[in-house]
């Protein structure tokens, strides 16, 4: 299947696997690359530029395909070494980097005088504009439905996308929700060159992380997640646990006087905690509306494989039909 995507990143099919913490290593990148989508190392879970480096060479040496770094500029008070970063990525030869967070215009000029595409996730019509009027190649137009942050609109995809159609001119992928066959469809009729999958591809079998993680991921339904940190305007979609639970007294006690160290307990340093030894009810951690879609954990290519197989189908036949 040919895409403005496919073209424009030199893949074979139009899935991209975004950028997740603790989740986007070396192992799930390649897989997703040898299957013929976009596989991401996460930037910000290597932490460093030297430990970027050296996942960036792991990946090479599993694949020989496209793949991504993403990077996610977020306010700090001590924040990572970005233009590091930014370095290790073009002397790493990176094709692609997806940037989220904060305005990338500061590393557009380095990464696209390097030949790199970059693609901004976004998660509403005016700032897929402005990504696209600072010169970013493409867009990731994340949904309500999003695991993560999805932003304080609150527009589901199949408003956003259609909007994002009638504004854009630069090729976008469709985020949030997406699952399977019918969510490529849908989102292609709606105006995407493609889609981005996030929980998704943690319950496959090369996602490095704990099994818990994954099993939690196919027994949830699409009632599971909770909306966090609302009133800080940082909302996060996470599956619910006991820790979001006892979040969300606090929030509920504490109103608009809520601060972040209120919560730090459910939320800073979990990750590892969640994602590597499998301790689930420790903290919050994000995970898509999607996850109700999600009733297996097969490979990486047996995942994308089917969804472009069915995918011909729904369009060849049922489609076909009408």
């Amino acid at each position: 299947m040919k895409t403005k995507i496919t073209e424009l990143f030199g893949i074979k099919h139009p899935i991209i696997q975004g950028g997740m913490h603790h989740v986007g290593f070396a192992e799930l990148a390649a897989a997703v690359s040898n299957a013929g989508g976009l596989g991401t190392i996460t930037g910000l879970t290597q932490g460093t530029p030297e430990k970027l480096a050296n996942e960036i060479a792991r990946c090479k040496e599993m694949t020989d395909k496209p793949f991504a770094v993403n990077l996610t500029f977020l306010p700090s008070l001590t924040p990572p070494d970005y233009p590091g970063l930014v370095d290790v990525i073009i002397g790493g030869d990176v094709p692609i980097v997806e940037t989220a967070g904060r305005n990338p215009a500061e590393y557009l000029p380095a990464l696209k005088e390097a030949g790199i595409k970059v693609i901004h996730k976004c998660t509403s019509v005016r700032h897929s504009l402005k990504a696209q009027s600072i010169g970013c190649d493409a867009v990731s137009v994340d949904g309500f439905e999003c695991g993560g942050h999805p932003g304080e609109d609150d527009i589901p995809n199949f408003i956003l996308l259609p909007r994002a159609a009638d504004e854009l001119e630069i090729p976008f992928v469709a985020s949030g929700g997406m699952a399977d066959a019918r969510s490529l469809v849908a989102a292609m009729a709606l105006g995407a060159e493609g889609m981005n999958m996030g929980t998704r591809f943690i319950a496959t079998q090369e996602a490095p992380v704990h099994q818990n993680v994954k099993d939690s991921i196919v027994n949830a339904s699409e009632l599971d997640t909770r909306l966090i940190m609302r009133s800080l305007r940082n909302t996060e979609r996470v599956l619910n646990n006991e820790a979001v639970e006892r979040l969300m007294e606090k929030e509920a006690a504490l109103g608009d006087q809520l601060t972040f160290q209120d919560i730090a307990d459910e939320v800073a340093g979990v990750y590892p905690k969640i994602m590597h030894e499998g301790t689930m009810e420790v903290g919050a951690w994000s995970c898509g509306m999607v996850a109700g879609l999600v009733n297996d954990i097969p490979t990486v290519k047996e995942l994308i494989d089917g969804i472009m197989g069915e995918a011909d189908a729904i369009i060849g036949k049922r489609l076909g039909n009408f």
